[in-house]
């Protein structure tokens, strides 16, 4: 058995939302107690690494015109809509994230908040996620946030999640919708480049899990969630690994004709790095040497923010100066 070494954190990862303790019997200790457990419900660490895929895709598809009241609106809209999921995913979740030391101080886990009040709340935002959207920007944008929503409940939540080690590829679908509401919000409509970066995400999911997964394995296994990690050897888990991140880093390059230099040497060295470290993992295991899995789960985070911010930039400025030149 490989030895894996511990470093690093949870990162952005759907781990553990631990819960405020009660720090007061006051009126407002107990008013602030409950509103931190129903904010830890939306798991806010894992909407901030979506979000920040939904800008790029909102400014390549305006070609660099940066419209602050929209990309706000958006946000604020897709930031309902991933509330609503993982509020939603709490409730199905609770009885497994008691068994599990990572999830053991998540709100329901705890009883911090009923039951029932987190999934009027999940509904709730939800309702109003698709409310904002259709109001606020297109309604293909407020349709697509419905149906994540409901993907990610319904078929990673209650269905794929706990039947198969193949969760994560499929149920991972859901966190990829962000970009093609950010799209629609634009556009009203739906072209190859979001899709392209729907992909992006898809490919990268499972390794970005599976490097957590690996980390927490026995909590998984506690709970009776087949994770790839849980059912097979650590060579095969850190196989599959590098076959996805070269899927991804490969898809990424499939966008470089949409967007320009800049995007392509972001991609291309920051794919070089997610490579390095994903090989790096494979091979130690290979080797029978201490592994440290939760460093790919933390560069897997810096990367896909890195290629975001290199497709941003390069749509707001590169495509406006090229457009500029040629006018």
């Amino acid at each position: 058995m490989v030895r894996i070494v511990e470093r690093g954190g949870h990162g952005l990862a759907g781990g553990s939302a631990a819960g405020p303790e009660a720090g007061s019997d006051s009126l407002w200790g107990k008013v602030t107690g409950k509103f931190l457990a129903y904010l830890a419900l939306t798991k806010p660490r894992v909407i901030e690494l979506l979000l920040v895929a939904t800008i790029p895709a909102m400014l390549l598809a305006d070609r660099g015109v940066v419209d602050f009241p929209l990309i706000l609106s958006t946000l604020f809209g897709g930031w309902l809509g991933a509330a609503s999921a993982n509020t939603l995913n709490c409730v199905v979740d609770a009885d497994i994230d008691k068994v599990m030391k990572r999830t053991a101080r998540r709100p329901l886990a705890r009883m911090a908040v009923p039951t029932s009040h987190a999934l009027i709340f999940g509904l709730l935002l939800g309702a109003a996620s698709f409310a904002w959207l259709w109001v606020m920007t297109y309604p293909l944008a407020a349709v697509l946030i419905v149906l994540t929503i409901a993907f990610y409940v319904l078929v990673y939540t209650m269905i794929l999640k706990r039947r198969t080690w193949q969760n994560v590829i499929w149920g991972g679908a859901a966190g990829c919708m962000p970009v093609m509401v950010g799209w629609a919000a634009v556009t009203g409509s739906i072209s190859w480049e979001p899709i392209v970066l729907f992909m992006v995400i898809f490919f990268w999911t499972p390794p970005h899990t599976w490097a957590l997964g690996m980390r927490y394995k026995e909590d998984y296994k506690a709970a009776g969630v087949p994770m790839l990690p849980v059912i097979a050897s650590e060579e095969r888990v850190t196989k599959q690994i590098l076959i996805y991140t070269w899927l991804t880093v490969l898809t990424t390059l499939v966008l470089v004709p949409a967007a320009g230099v800049v995007y392509a040497a972001v991609a291309v060295v920051a794919g070089a790095w997610f490579l390095l470290v994903a090989h790096q993992l494979y091979s130690g295991v290979r080797r029978g040497q201490p592994i440290q899995p939760l460093k790919l789960f933390l560069q897997s985070n810096n990367y896909l923010a890195v290629v975001c911010c290199g497709l941003a930039i390069d749509s707001v400025f590169v495509n406006d100066t090229i457009g500029s030149f040629f006018s």
